[in-house]
């Protein structure tokens, strides 16, 4: 299908949820924070695109960016 419309515009999310998260919270984050997540270090993160389930991810740190591995397809 990708070969057919290269064009089509989607959206990806990774969704993490946090904890005790306030809007306070929310207004106080800088560079170099830190926020407490629901989901253990190891454990894998929902990938969707355009709202619909695609897959599942890790985190990892690429040179000074954060990214995600695909770890797996639904």
């Amino acid at each position: 299908m990708a070969e057919v419309f290269p064009w089509l515009p989607c959206t990806l999310t990774v969704e993490l949820p946090v904890v005790k998260f306030t809007v306070r919270k929310l207004m106080e984050l800088t560079g170099g924070s830190v926020v407490e997540t629901a989901f253990h270090q190891s454990s894998d993160l929902p990938l969707r695109v355009n709202g619909q389930l695609v897959g599942w991810t890790e985190f990892e740190v690429v040179g000074e960016r954060l990214a995600v591995r695909l770890t797996d397809l639904t």
